[in-house]
């Protein structure tokens, strides 16, 4: 049973949002008030060990990857809120928790209940909903920990599970970045080919780069080519992190070595093999790779995308190859960019042609510097709501009441999260 962490200081503060916002537009207040609380109202629950277990909306389960993204804007109230501190710590706990179970799960249950695709041939549990592996379920965690003692100063997070997590994610990271030699296998007998891996699970033929090989994308999608570039600039980005927690809170030498030696191998790997060339010639960040001569040229709505690169912490904003990039999957060549009579934006091979994610359109307004290029985004997404006044998961150019997801707790935090930064209210890195 869920429950409601909305209180009198949290409605105060959405209070004084909306009223920073009516000059430009009352709609942004409104979706805000609905969005905002929503997460803290309906996806909490209190497990049994006191962590926070959060669900990912119409799914009941708990996403390593969404579970993140669905706090990470109440960290701006964290610094002056000890019970919404108290609350990101307590879902940090519970994700390494998770973490210590099964380093490879991407998603799972509250209890060990035993719910989810258990007919998977895959290493199932009864805590596991489900077991894709996704180099990003690992960095999340990692993200939140550092940036809830960055932002709010909390440490309690750093804890017995969470050491025991970090040096499983170290070993996953050295294993995949030798997957012929990996015990990880993924099969599922189903109609639809993104939702299981080919030759017998092991998924398509790499060579070794450096980097580290993932099984699905962030939309839970098999990867084509086994190197997913924008999850690797992500784990280059956490492999930092782990360096200064174990540093300055956590004292441990070998994890920070470890960490470094990662991340340079990973980053080399990247710069050396994760280019491809768009259709006028310039190098850019291609979507996957293979080591084998392979590339895609697309990026898709999910986080960690190529167009999220600065947003993770990856480059500077105006790093040329990332501007390079970005210009190019804002375009045609990208065959998952849509424009309709609604809005323009990337979607996903994982939902329908021509229907483009609020999550993506939220992250075009976070990498731009160009306040009017923010306040687009904004626009676009208060005026595709399908009249819910609520984020989607995607809908169509042409008519945004034909949306994927009715409820879909990861897209409302990314227009929270927009707004709030047009407003001034910064997550420090």
């Amino acid at each position: 049973m869920t429950t409601n962490y909305v209180d009198p200081q949290v409605q105060a503060f959405v209070a004084q949002i909306d009223a920073l916002s009516q000059p430009r537009d009352p709609r942004l207040g409104r979706v805000f008030q609905k969005t905002f609380l929503n997460t803290l109202a309906t996806t909490i629950s209190d497990d049994e060990q006191g962590y926070a277990f959060i669900l990912t909306g119409d799914i009941p389960a708990m996403w390593q990857r969404d579970s993140t993204a669905q706090v990470r804007p109440y960290l701006v109230l964290a610094r002056e809120q000890p019970a919404i501190a108290d609350l990101i710590t307590r879902v940090v706990q519970r994700q390494f928790f998770n973490m210590t179970l099964d380093p490879y799960a991407n998603a799972f249950n509250e209890t060990a209940n035993g719910h989810g695709h258990q007919s998977d041939q895959t290493e199932m549990g009864p805590w596991i909903w489900e077991r894709k592996f996704e180099i990003d379920s690992l960095c999340y965690p990692v993200q939140l920990a550092y940036l809830l003692y960055r932002n709010a100063g909390v440490t309690a997070q750093f804890d017995a599970n969470f050491v025991t997590g970090v040096k499983k994610l170290l070993t996953t990271f050295e294993v995949e970045q030798h997957h012929a030699t990996s015990p990880y296998r993924f099969i599922r007998t189903v109609d639809r080919p993104e939702d299981t891996l080919v030759r017998d699970g092991r998924g398509t033929p790499v060579a070794d780069t450096g980097m580290i090989w993932s099984g699905f994308r962030p939309s839970d999608d098999a990867c084509e080519y086994g190197y997913l570039v924008p999850a690797n600039m992500f784990a280059v980005v956490i492999l930092g992190y782990l360096q200064t927690i174990f540093t300055e809170i956590l004292d441990d030498p070998t994890i920070v070595a470890r960490a470094k030696r990662l991340q340079t191998t990973v980053r080399d790997g990247i710069e050396t093999h994760g280019y491809t060339t768009n259709a006028n010639g310039e190098k850019v960040y291609a979507y996957e790779v293979d080591g084998l001569g392979h590339a895609k040229l697309m990026d898709d709505g999910n986080v960690p995308s190529l167009l999220s690169a600065p947003y993770l912490g990856y480059c500077d904003l105006m790093d040329a190859n990332y501007q390079r990039t970005r210009q190019t999957l804002l375009s045609p060549e990208n065959p998952y960019y849509y424009s309709g009579r609604l809005a323009a934006g990337q979607g996903s091979p994982h939902t329908p042609v021509d229907y483009i994610w609020p999550i993506a359109i939220a992250m075009e307004g976070l990498t731009t510097d160009q306040r009017d290029l923010q306040i687009k985004a904004l626009t676009t997404l208060v005026e595709t709501t399908g009249g819910t006044d609520l984020m989607h998961e995607s809908f169509h150019v042409d008519d945004d009441r034909q949306f994927t997801r009715e409820w879909f707790s990861w897209a409302n935090m990314m227009y929270c999260e927009l707004l709030l930064t047009t407003l001034g209210y910064n997550i420090e890195r």
